[in-house]
């Protein structure tokens, strides 16, 4: 999802409203900023999104869950609609125009991930997930939607929804999401870290430049964005880690004859 169809780090994204809901300190928001940086300018390799699991997943352990859900229902459209890219919107058009369903796969929190899923219209949603007791984040992921874990669940889905691999599409940045790229049968790189670039380019695979960030509102004027209780319902999880994919499936039955 991040670099994919936003513009930046989606986990990363909220940590001046953790701050201002005293979630986090000024400390940790610069951090986030510094590891926003790192992460737009290069990318995030498989170190890099270690270190930063355990930092933010620690990070968040007593957060109130229902305190975080109204943050990010309440800040996602001023913090995420101007920065979705144009070239990713208009492909959730076109596989939805094609009667593809679209399937956001990120390991940014459930929480982040499922509310702008609502916006864009995608059909389903996997996500890291963190366990909660009592109301609160534990600081421990029970679900972590990361490297060959999303592949694995985009199978299961796949036999759940009667999608045909073979005719999907999936789209990414990062080399950490190579199992789920080579699980499809149409796979492309986009704005892809240096490792996916090369693996890209060997596989004769499309590499894609998605840079033009635009309002969903003003590329949309009949665009209706869902209502607060809506986000809020489906804003769960907690603030962890960056990098994502897009994948549109196309069901069995869909499937040209050859």
């Amino acid at each position: 999802m991040d670099k994919t169809i936003i513009a930046k780090s989606s986990a990363l994204a909220f940590s001046r409203p953790f701050y201002q809901g005293g979630l986090i300190n000024r400390r940790a928001v610069l951090r986030s900023a510094y590891a926003q940086f790192v992460f737009l300018v290069g990318g995030a390799d498989h170190d890099q999104m270690e270190k930063m699991r355990q930092y933010l997943s620690a990070l968040t352990r007593g957060w109130n869950v229902q305190q975080v859900r109204e943050i990010v229902a309440e800040t996602l459209h001023n913090l995420i609609d101007p920065i979705i890219y144009d070239e990713a919107a208009s492909l959730i058009e076109q596989h939805h125009a094609a009667g593809r369903d679209v399937v956001i796969v990120s390991s940014s929190g459930s929480e982040v991930v499922e509310p702008i899923g609502a916006l864009l219209g995608a059909d389903h949603v996997i996500a890291t997930r963190l366990q909660i007791e009592d109301g609160c984040y534990t600081g421990e992921i029970e679900y972590y939607a990361y490297a060959e874990n999303k592949a694995a669940a985009i199978r299961e889905l796949a036999e759940v929804e009667g999608y045909d691999l073979a005719e999907c599409y999936a789209y990414s940045d990062s080399s950490t999401d190579l199992p789920l790229l080579e699980a499809v049968g149409h796979p492309s790189a986009v704005n892809p870290d240096r490792a996916l670039r090369k693996e890209a380019l060997a596989r004769e695979w499309p590499v894609l430049v998605f840079d033009r960030p635009v309002e969903l509102r003003r590329r949309l004027p009949e665009f209706s964005a869902p209502s607060r209780s809506v986000l809020t319902a489906v804003a769960v999880g907690a603030a962890v880690l960056t990098a994502g994919a897009v994948w549109y499936a196309t069901r069995r039955r869909h499937r040209p004859s050859t």
